[in-house]
């Protein structure tokens, strides 16, 4: 255990994080999520929501500032101007945690896999919400 460091970030999740340089994205993904097939390093968190793992990744990464969308969800197919649970929880952590409080930017679903491809890592939640799913670009600090 470590002061200050929420337990539910795992070493391996830690080693992501301080290795990620700014630009660099992470997907926080739900249960549902192709996270060991869409092609990048799966942290496997399946004993932990994506809220739980979104508000302790925000304790210890920027999000960045250089850019008008770091925090992107994934649009509810048919529906893209809803706004499922999981997204609205996401906006309250990011508004009461992050260091750059910022409004979440949607992405078409397939659009979403495409980015989430490129990500440095994703990280599989056991999270059963449906659409809980984010990517977040690491910012700097200053």
């Amino acid at each position: 255990m470590l002061r200050n460091i929420d337990p539910v970030l795992s070493p391996e999740l830690l080693f992501a994080l301080r290795a990620m340089g700014h630009g660099d994205e992470i997907v926080i993904a739900d249960a549902n999520f192709p996270g060991s097939s869409i092609g990048t390093d799966c942290i496997r968190a399946d004993g932990s929501s994506a809220s739980d793992i979104l508000r302790a990744v925000l304790s210890v990464m920027p999000l960045d500032t250089f850019v008008s969308d770091p925090a992107l969800t994934m649009q509810v197919v048919n529906d893209p101007q809803a706004v499922p649970d999981a997204v609205a929880d996401f906006q309250r952590i990011i508004d009461t945690t992050a260091d750059n409080p910022v409004k979440i930017q949607c992405l078409e679903r397939f659009a979403f896999y495409e980015r989430a491809a490129t990500a440095f890592a994703v990280v599989q939640t056991g999270e059963r919400r449906l659409y809980g799913n984010i990517i977040l670009k690491k910012g700097v600090i200053g």
